[in-house]
């Protein structure tokens, strides 16, 4: 185990640049603190410090063959947990589809390169999946491409902060649930023709609709939508030997966070921002949870919610 580590050690470090080897926890909280709050593009590529995608606690992530010869769609993969999910997918074995928009490319190609120097393979498709038409063709692209979808991420989000009920634009509100719900709904019922008796669905909820976020009501009304939904196609689905659960991850370093949290947020001010951890969560520290609920590991969970957040404590 120890060469094996050691030999996963030498092949990220070039794959992953973020690792920040060396780096005690109280360093890395300090360092986070400091640059978090600077203006960002909306691309990772341009966020400092780097989210980490594939060392957890200073050391590579170990893959062990879980996902071996599996075909994976992932959506908002270009970037932040869905980047590090389509990494750890493709360490495991999966052969990966990454769905991005558009003005995402260049974080894209690089997640494709990170993907393609651990040996995985990774199909992009730049698609705009408001869109159930685009989530259609997404569908049978990806089908194509890979011959068949065995794991489904419906991971693509939007969100922005507004201090009250009344500052929300109608558009906002219907585009947070065109991007954070419709996409869900679209896309998996256009994948499933695809997806044969032992396929996994893993939808992206959030810690906000657990706590009541107030600043991002809209974000959190539609992350708890997304919990109903991952319930009810459980019960749908579980007949049919497909297993839905979602993954309801805590305050996260994500392009999302740098560009929709406020300063202070980014600091851990404010519910929904801080942590009994006491600091924010990385990439690889969720996308964990999707391997163990694309793997075998979990052949015995569906309908279910898994909450990696840092220690908040949520009901349910």
């Amino acid at each position: 185990m120890e060469a094996a580590k050691e030999k996963a050690q030498k092949a990220f470090s070039a794959v992953d640049p973020s690792s920040r080897q060396g780096q005690g926890q109280e360093e890395q909280q300090q360092q986070q603190q400091q640059q978090q709050g600077k203006a960002s593009s909306g691309l990772e590529r341009d966020l400092e410090p780097k989210p980490t995608k594939v060392h957890l606690e200073q050391e590579a992530y170990v893959p062990s063959g879980k996902l071996k010869g599996k075909k994976a769609l992932v959506t908002g993969g270009d970037s932040g947990i869905g980047r590090s999910v389509a990494i750890l997918f493709a360490m495991e074995g999966a052969d990966v589809a990454i769905v991005y928009l558009p003005t995402e490319e260049a974080d894209a190609q690089h997640t494709r390169d990170q993907v393609e120097k651990n040996g995985g393979r990774a199909e992009l498709i730049a698609s705009d999946l408001s869109s159930a038409a685009n989530c259609k063709n997404v569908a049978e692209r990806v089908n194509t491409a890979l011959g068949g979808i065995d794991i489904l991420v419906n991971n693509a989000a939007t969100r922005e902060e507004h201090q009250d009920i009344t500052a929300i634009p109608d558009e906002q509100w219907a585009n947070t649930f065109r991007t954070n719900v419709d996409s869900y709904f679209y896309l998996t019922k256009y994948s499933l023709p695809f997806m044969r008796a032992g396929a996994s669905i893993i939808n992206s909820a959030s810690v906000d609709s657990y706590i009541g976020v107030p600043t991002r009501l809209d974000y959190a009304t539609s992350k708890g939508a997304v919990v109903a939904f991952t319930r009810a196609l459980s019960n749908e689905l579980v007949k049919k030997s497909i297993r839905v659960n979602a993954v309801a991850a805590g305050p996260v370093w994500t392009p999302m966070m740098a560009t929709a949290v406020g300063a202070e947020g980014q600091k851990g001010h404010g519910l929904g921002n801080k942590t009994p951890m006491g600091r924010h969560g990385e990439p690889v520290e969720i996308a964990t949870s999707y391997v163990f609920l694309a793997s075998k590991d979990s052949s015995f969970f569906s309908g279910q919610t898994l909450h990696p957040n840092g220690g908040i404590i949520v009901h349910g």
